[in-house]
């Protein structure tokens, strides 16, 4: 096995300016991911040839693919750079900063988009703190269950990279921001503004820029079910149409 492992980065100084590929070299260690190499990078700023260059910019935090912050394009897949392992991917491991996302510098982009789709949503349950909650009601198993596996959202950005709806022609807030919605509607606490969200998704940008390519729930490391909570949303803003239309 080769002692050194090749990369190949797409660079950018600033938001705006043109791109430049560089080509790195670096030892090789037992067990190494991504966020390994651009760390040893980090430490010997060196391109492949040993010529000085800036450090890459790029995001981590967790290390454990909870936060999805150092989402990236690797070798044309949008995944976690921590959980990708060097000796199970193809050389030169090619890295590129997600595309969906305005690229603030190197690997390192901006996802406010889809947290502004998030507020737009009230991805919250709101708590004044002036009465007590108490435990609140017990869920069905089936309903908990689904519950936590929409929960598992970490706003990483694959499954808005993978949409083809997300573009700079649409004002499509994505998967991930819908199926929030529906998480916190299925909430028993959360129900008590469940009208406001569908509204919210009822709008430009909302349910019905989906074209349904179901791209999304493949792309998810958290296997979110993206288009089962479209499809249930699709349903629950139906009604709510009907609804609204029948006591105006």
């Amino acid at each position: 096995m080769n002692d050194t492992v090749r990369l190949r980065i797409l660079r950018r100084d600033a938001p705006g300016e043109s791109t430049r590929w560089e080509e790195f070299a670096v030892q090789r260690m037992p067990a190494m991911n991504v966020i390994t190499c651009l760390q040893e990078i980090q430490k010997h700023p060196e391109d492949a040839a040993g010529s000085p260059v800036t450090p890459v910019v790029w995001e981590c935090n967790c290390l454990e693919e909870v936060c999805g912050a150092c989402t990236m394009v690797i070798n044309g897949q949008a995944r976690q750079a921590c959980t990708a392992l060097v000796d199970e991917l193809s050389e030169p491991i090619i890295l590129e900063p997600l595309t969906k996302f305005p690229v603030l510098r190197d690997l390192a982009v901006d996802r406010g988009m889809m947290f502004e789709s998030l507020k737009r949503i009230k991805a919250w349950i709101p708590i004044d703190g002036t009465y007590d909650l108490g435990p609140g009601p017990r869920l069905a198993e089936q309903e908990r269950q689904f519950g936590y596996r929409l929960s598992r959202c970490m706003t990483c950005g694959c499954c808005m990279e993978s949409c083809p709806q997300v573009n700079p022609k649409t004002n499509f807030m994505g998967p991930a921001p819908l199926a929030q919605a529906l998480y916190f509607n299925t909430s028993p606490t959360g129900r008590m503004n469940a009208g406001e969200r569908l509204e919210a998704i009822m709008g430009d940008g909302g349910i019905t820029e989906c074209g349904n390519a179901q791209n999304c729930v493949k792309a998810c490391p958290k296997e979110v079910p993206l288009t089962t909570a479209i499809a249930g949303l699709n349903r629950a803003t139906t009604w709510h149409f009907i609804k609204s239309w029948l006591t105006r």
